[in-house]
């Protein structure tokens, strides 16, 4: 074994333990202490169990690593006592601990070994290396109990027990019996002030003392390392020859007493069968998914090539930029002209409006002042006050215009070979020349500021076809992006301000003006649904394009038109507007908006219908001598009115599958043939022009009114015109115009009114009209 680094210890006297560190008392009561003698581990071997007990306490005091300054005994009798102790080590080593006296002893114990040891000689150290016995429990018993009875008494263990000096508690004792007593003592109040070089020096000596122990630790604990592996070594090598002795000497056997239960081959085949099944299961889940997986990459590896070849990133990214960038400039130039379009719409309105309100004003006008005209004369009155000579100077030039435009307008008629054209039914609404040429040159100025809305425009921007186009492009590249941005319900928008461009020009009440599916945007509009009617999804925006566009632009446009210009009066501007009306209420409706527009529209012209009825309509009534004469003025203005008010009712009725029964039928017959027409008709004289107005009133009737077959009776807002044709059929019959009773009964039988019709069959004998009767 490698022996310890040897340690040096400083002694002191008795009374340098104290704190303060000053000398002894001055007085010299005590007797001097004596100087404790060398201690061994001057003479190079570790240092006796009792100072290395106090060292490991010190050591604990202080820390793992702090310690005292100064290491020595400060009791004589403990150095004495330490002389004593040290004893020669046993061949037997004892090798138990005392778990009840705590760490404090179990540390003394091991130091006294330690010491006891490192005083053996060379041969001693190398038996105990080559032969270390392990003692038994009993042993290690006995050893304790002595150990235990030595502390008790506080004397020494003999050599064969290994004793272990109790040197704290004897320290303890002495210390007390070396102290003075308390009389004695001096009371010291305050520490003793020190000088400047005692400070100094002890600042020197503890640094010095520091390095000096931390020099003496560091070699300390290489020792006990170094002798802890050997230690280590030691144990296990014997540990390991051991082992081998015993297991090459003790063999095992094979226990024959052992009981396994009974096995036979149809229960290792049930399960070996149960496990294959297992597996087999096991194997046909992997499979599947092993071929699920498999398609999964395949599709997957198609999907990618599908992609890579239809498809390039940088053209895509190109294409929607510059569609991005088209938009967004054609909203810019619809915003800059829109402001434009809506003053060039404005004015050819404004214009449209003065002539329809000054066509209107002159014939209210000239309908107050022949009226007051034909009273004065109706008032028999031969001679005539100034008054009445002021009025008629005024009437005379507006009655000789009214009169040379009805014979311009009969030299027409000839002209065209219309020879049964009643007066009255004529629309009036001829213009003086310089007024023509002016709303001409007016319109003219307009419709070529139209023209110059557009035209520092391309025509990617104005054109509707290219706009459409530039769209179309993009549902067949791209449908999803396209539908996803539902294009079909802004396209409307983009085109409403280019579509009222277009139609600036177009009057709707005109017979010669162009259809709506005749306009280019129209049929651009048409083409453009019905490409994308293959890659079109359900409920797709782009179905409702045209339908939108109508009720966004046309329909606003035509309400204008029928409430403030259209008159109805004028059986063409009827005809023309029932065309263009029929277009757009049959298109498709989809949405409640569209049904809602198409409401409104029909409110407008049911309202300026009524409004012309009340206001237009004017049927004097003469006395019969005033009217027997057919070329009298009365006569002629009266006939007029009649056949003016008839015209309005064949022009109401054309509405016929525009509006329902019920509404015509109030509007029509009840109001204006009632209230009007017949009131006329009876104040006429019966004759043939009797029966000639009551067979054009029955041809203006609309057909469908009566081609049920289960229909008896007619109308109930018939109801007075029967009465009427068959009050005419007797008068005629009992005059000369007996002929003309057979025209009043086919009328009662187109209208439904057979009862009626038979009733004056049988009563004046009309047996060839039966025959009409079966038939119908």
């Amino acid at each position: 074994m490698a022996l310890r680094p040897k340690r040096t210890f400083r002694q002191r006297l008795a009374d340098s333990s104290d704190s303060d560190g000053t000398e002894g008392p001055s007085d010299g009561r005590g007797p001097p202490r004596e100087q404790a003698p060398p201690s061994p581990t001057e003479e190079g071997g570790p240092p006796p169990g009792g100072v290395r007990a106090e060292l490991a306490e010190r050591r604990r005091a202080r820390g793992p690593r702090g310690r005292s300054r100064v290491w020595a005994s400060s009791r004589p009798a403990a150095a004495r006592a330490l002389g004593g102790c040290v004893v020669q080590e046993s061949t037997t080593v004892d090798l138990s601990t005392d778990e009840e006296d705590g760490t404090h002893h179990s540390s003394e114990s091991e130091n006294d070994q330690s010491s006891s040891s490192d005083s053996s000689n060379s041969l001693e150290e190398r038996e105990v290396s080559t032969a270390v016995l392990i003692p038994d429990a009993a042993f290690i018993q006995t050893a304790r109990r002595k150990r235990e009875a030595a502390r008790a008494q506080c004397d020494y263990i003999p050599l064969d027990a290994k004793p272990a000096f109790s040197g704290t508690e004897r320290d303890r004792d002495e210390d007390t019996a070396s102290e003075p007593d308390d009389h004695e003592q001096r009371i010291l109040f305050a520490p003793k002030p020190k000088t400047l070089r005692q400070r100094i020096a002890e600042e020197t000596a503890s640094k010095n003392e520091a390095s000096e122990e931390s020099q003496e630790d560091e070699n300390c604990d290489i020792w006990e390392e170094q002798q802890m592996k050997k230690a280590i070594k030691i144990v296990e090598g014997r540990d390991i020859d051991l082992s081998h002795n015993s297991g090459s000497s003790v063999k095992k056997k094979f226990n024959t007493s052992t009981v396994f239960p009974p096995v036979n081959l149809e229960i290792i085949k049930k399960q070996l069968n149960t496990r294959l099944s297992v597996l087999q299961d096991t194997h046909r889940s992997h499979q599947r998914e092993y071929e699920k997986y498999v398609e999964d990459i395949k599709s997957s590896q198609s999907t990618i090539q599908k992609l890579e070849s239809s498809s390039n990133q940088a053209l895509n990214y190109k294409f929607y930029k510059s569609m991005k960038m088209y938009v967004e400039n054609l909203v810019d130039c619809v915003n800059e002209k829109i402001i434009h379009i809506q003053e060039i719409e404005s004015s050819m309105h404004a214009l449209l409006l003065k002539q329809a309100m000054t066509l209107m004003k002159r014939r209210q006008d000239e309908l107050k002042h022949e009226s007051s005209y034909l009273q004065q004369l109706s008032r028999k009155a031969e001679t005539s006050t100034n008054g009445s000579l002021a009025v008629d100077e005024k009437i005379q030039p507006i009655l000789e215009e009214i009169k040379s435009r009805r014979s311009q307008r009969r030299q027409a008629r000839a002209v065209s070979g219309k020879c049964n054209h009643e007066e009255g039914t004529s629309s009036d609404d001829e213009l003086p020349a310089p007024e023509v040429m002016g709303f001409q040159k007016s319109k003219d100025d307009i419709l070529q500021e139209c023209k110059k809305v557009f035209e520092d425009v391309q025509d990617d921007f104005c054109n509707i076809q290219n706009i459409l186009l530039k769209f179309q492009q993009w549902r067949e590249k791209f449908p999803d992006s396209y539908y996803e941005a539902f294009v079909g319900l802004c396209i409307p928008k983009l085109l409403n301000p280019l579509i009222r461009v277009h139609l600036i020009g177009w009057n709707p009440l005109k017979l010669d003006s162009t259809g709506l599916k005749q306009m280019p945007w129209f049929t651009s509009i048409e083409e453009f649904m019905d490409n994308g009617v293959e890659d079109k999804k359900d409920n797709s925006s782009d179905e409702k394009i045209l339908s939108t566009v109508i009720n966004k632009t046309i329909v606003p446009l035509l309400t204008d038109f029928i409430e403030f210009i259209w008159d109805p009066l004028s059986t063409s501007q009827t005809a023309s507007l029932i065309t263009h009306c029929r277009v757009i209420l049959e298109e498709d409706t989809i949405s409640k908006n569209e049904v809602s527009k198409k409401q409104d529209l029909l409110k407008a012209i049911l309202s300026r219908m009524k409004k012309a009825v009340e206001d237009d309509v004017f049927i004097p009534l003469y006395p019969k001598s005033a009217i027997e004469n057919k070329t009298s003025p009365h006569s002629e203005f009266q006939e007029r009115q009649f056949w003016s008010a008839l015209k309005l009712l064949r022009n109401i009725l054309l509405w016929n599958g525009l509006f329902p029964d019920d509404t015509l039928q109030e509007l029509g017959l009840a109001k204006l043939l009632n209230r009007y027409l017949l009131v006329a008709l009876l104040n006429a004289i019966p004759g043939p022009d009797v029966v000639k107005k009551c067979s054009q009133i029955a041809a203006c009737l609309p057909e469908k009114w009566f081609e049920n077959p289960v229909m008896k009776t007619s109308i109930p807002q018939l109801e007075n015109f029967i009465q009427f044709l068959l009050q005419s059929s007797q008068n005629l019959y009992k005059s000369e115009f007996r002929s003309e009773v057979k025209e009043l009964i086919l009328i009662l039988v187109k209208i439904k009114a057979l009862d009626q019709a038979e009733s004056l069959i049988e009563k004046y004998h009309l047996d060839h009209l039966k025959s009409l009767m079966k038939e119908v």
